[in-house]
C-alpha cells in the first residue's frame, strides 16, 4: 500500500514536468477556464498601441520587433496567436513554461497583460 501511494505522489509530483514539455502549443495546454475568459480592452486603439509598447520592452527580444520570431522563441504574428482565444493568451503570459523558454509575465499586472494580448490579437 505504502509503495502504491509513493508511486501515486511520484507521478502527481512529474505530471505538471511532463505537462510541460508535452508537445503542441502552449496555447493548445491553456485550460478551459482561462480559455473563456474575455479580454476587458478587446478592440480598444489605446490598449493596443500601449500593448505593441509593451511588447517591445518585454516581448521582442526573444519574439522579434515584428513579432516573426527569433531562435527558438516561436513566431507570434501567425493565424495560431489570431485564431486564440484572449483568455488563452493571457494565460499563456501568466505562466509562461520553463521547460520551453518562455518566462511567466506575472510581474506585470492584469491590465499590462490584457493589454499585450490585445495588440498580439492585431498583429
Amino acid at each position: 500500500m505504502i509503495r502504491i501511494a509513493g508511486t501515486a505522489v511520484f507521478a502527481l509530483l512529474i505530471a505538471p514536468l511532463a505537462f510541460g514539455r508535452g508537445k503542441g502549443s502552449l496555447i493548445q495546454h491553456a485550460p478551459a477556464a482561462a480559455s473563456r475568459q474575455t479580454n476587458p480592452y478587446d478592440g480598444q486603439q489605446q490598449a493596443r498601441r500601449a500593448g505593441a509598447k509593451l511588447y517591445r520592452r518585454e516581448c521582442a527580444a526573444c519574439h522579434g520587433a515584428d513579432a516573426r520570431g527569433l531562435g527558438k522563441a516561436l513566431p507570434l504574428a501567425t493565424p495560431e496567436v489570431r485564431e486564440a482565444s484572449p483568455g488563452a493568451l493571457f494565460w499563456v503570459l501568466r505562466n509562461g513554461s520553463i521547460y520551453r523558454g518562455m518566462p511567466s509575465f506575472s510581474h506585470l499586472p492584469d491590465e499590462q497583460r490584457w493589454q499585450i494580448v490585445t495588440y498580439l490579437k492585431s498583429l
